[in-house]
């Protein structure tokens, strides 16, 4: 191996095994260096940005808790429905989405800057015979990449007004399947509302169900905007931009909480209510995002041929068995749930969107970890891969220990805001342990997942969470029967505690692209 080929793999100790790699500066796991500093640009607003939307989501709840424990409760299964039917679509076009771009946009920065020094040199006419041609910046690309050849040494073009547009073919890609998954889900919830909340275990004779369905499908007309928003998101991550996104989803929430208060209560429109002034906020957020997204890419590519639409369905369909494996679990307990009354479910409602949304902090650092890593192995270099890995996931358990403290308290005083049922309350109560007890998992699964999909290791990530999947689902249907709402809680938190266990497992006995660990 060459002496530069060796610079970019991490130095160990060779008695050390693979798993040393979680304690690696563990000292130094709060530090602000150029890494620390990298990682909290990236993860600060991105953990802001996903924690939006769940917080607007709780505002909801905690104004339609003020109709009523039915309403609350019928909101609740629409919501939970609504969210998790989306996140079979959302999840593996985010995901795919950040790291496609992030290797393009790495390439492309490297024909650029070899493009201008070769340029630099000539114009000097000083010999290089050594400099090397700029389609060599393929080379860096990991060995399972299938769009190296549709890379060109021109990755930029100017507009008019002097700005710099970047030729990134993924993002067209995003744009496109999120616009197509978007109608797609919108014709399947409205269409089907009725029977996909009869599985949600709300049947004709419920009295949550008109209240369920009036939000539910006036919530899918805001779908379109919904996966097209979050399309690009995921280029904007790609780009290691977080700000943009933050400003977008903070506006578009912003006016959700404005118009929640007008169209439920000033016009009397009960849930529906809620429902409009969170299609209305979605579709602001999407503008938003595209305005920004046309002042920095060419959306237009020469060929479809470079929209790579293959290697799109490849790695999603992978990913699509990932997110539909997390999406059951969720949405059954959801359903076991709601099978025990609606007391239970209004009370399990405001635990899991708790439980859901102070989990999402540590998503901002899976981010920051996915953009970082998916850059560094774009370019081989596995010491800054190395280090990465082991600073997000060492600030994931800090933040998760931290969210425990925060809320055990908060929700142990705060719960009131959602509810004025005793019943519901005392569930509630019931529940705090449960949610802020397993932070520090939750918040572990939810940065390895990061990690996983900066390394592309997106076959690990799908067949892992099945198995992780179907143990989860069997200990949900037993222990939702014998436990009935504390077995609901044990039985999440075995299931997230695998979740923590199967990305320990990757990179602690270093398989798969974690290979190099053991060199």
């Amino acid at each position: 191996m060459m002496a530069e080929e060796c610079a970019n793999f991490p130095s160990y100790d060779k008695n050390k095994p693979p798993l040393h790699v979680f304690f690696r500066n563990a000292r130094h796991a709060l530090k602000l260096d150029e890494l620390g500093l990298e990682i909290a640009q990236i993860a600060l607003p991105a953990s802001l940005a996903l924690t939006a939307d769940p917080i607007a989501s709780l505002v909801d709840t905690a104004f339609i808790g003020h109709i009523g424990p039915v309403e609350l409760a019928a909101v609740g299964v629409a919501i939970a429905l609504f969210n998790q039917i989306s996140r079979i679509a959302i999840f593996p076009l985010v995901s795919i989405t950040t790291s496609f771009v992030a290797e393009e946009d790495t390439v492309n920065k490297i024909n650029q800057e070899a493009q201008e020094l070769g340029e630099c040199l000539e114009s000097s006419d000083v010999e290089n015979k050594e400099l090397p041609p700029k389609t060599e910046a393929k080379e860096l690309l990991p060995k399972n990449y299938s769009g190296e050849s549709e890379y060109k040494a021109n990755t930029y073009e100017y507009t008019k007004s002097g700005k710099k547009r970047r030729h990134i073919p993924s993002a067209s890609s995003a744009l496109v399947v999120g616009s197509i998954l978007g109608i797609l889900e919108a014709i399947i919830l409205i269409a089907g509302a009725k029977p996909l909340l009869d599985f949600m275990g709300i049947g004709a004779d419920s009295a949550m169900l008109t209240p369920a369905q009036q939000y539910l499908t006036l919530r899918s007309l805001g779908a379109p905007a919904v996966l097209l928003s979050l399309a690009m998101q995921g280029v904007f991550r790609g780009f290691k931009d977080t700000k943009t996104p933050l400003y977008a989803t903070l506006s578009g929430d912003l006016a959700n909480i404005i118009l929640d208060p007008i169209f439920i209560f000033v016009f009397r429109l009960g849930v529906r209510g809620a429902a409009i002034a969170h299609v209305i906020s979605q579709y602001l957020i999407a503008g938003i995002l595209l305005w920004r997204l046309i002042e920095q890419v060419d959306l237009i590519p020469p060929s479809v041929k470079q929209l790579q639409f293959g290697r799109f369905l490849k790695n999603g369909f992978l990913l699509l068995i990932r997110v539909m494996s997390v999406t059951f679990c969720v949405t059954l307990s959801a359903s076991l749930a709601a099978r025990q009354g609606p007391t239970c479910m209004a009370a399990f409602q405001v635990c899991l969107q708790v439980w859901l949304a102070t989990s999402l902090l540590a998503d901002g650092l899976a981010v920051a970890g996915q953009a970082i890593l998916a850059s560094s192995f774009a370019k081989k270099d596995y010491t800054r891969a190395t280090e990465t890995a082991a600073r997000v996931l060492q600030l994931g358990l800090i933040l998760g220990c931290i969210l425990s403290i925060a809320l055990a308290v908060g929700l142990t005083y705060g719960k009131v805001l959602f509810s004025r049922d005793a019943d519901v309350l005392h569930l509630i109560s019931i529940g705090i342990p449960f949610v802020a007890g397993t932070q520090p998992l939750n918040s572990l699964a939810f940065v390895f997942d990061g990690v996983n999909f900066g390394a592309s290791d997106f076959k690990y990530a799908a067949y892992s969470m099945l198995t992780v999947a179907i143990f989860s689902i069997l200990c949900l249907l037993f222990l939702s029967t014998t436990g009935g709402f504390i077995g609901l809680w044990v039985a999440l938190t075995i299931y997230m505690s695998l979740r923590a266990f199967a990305g320990f497992w990757r990179i602690g006995t270093g398989t798969g692209p974690w290979e190099f660990l053991r060199r």
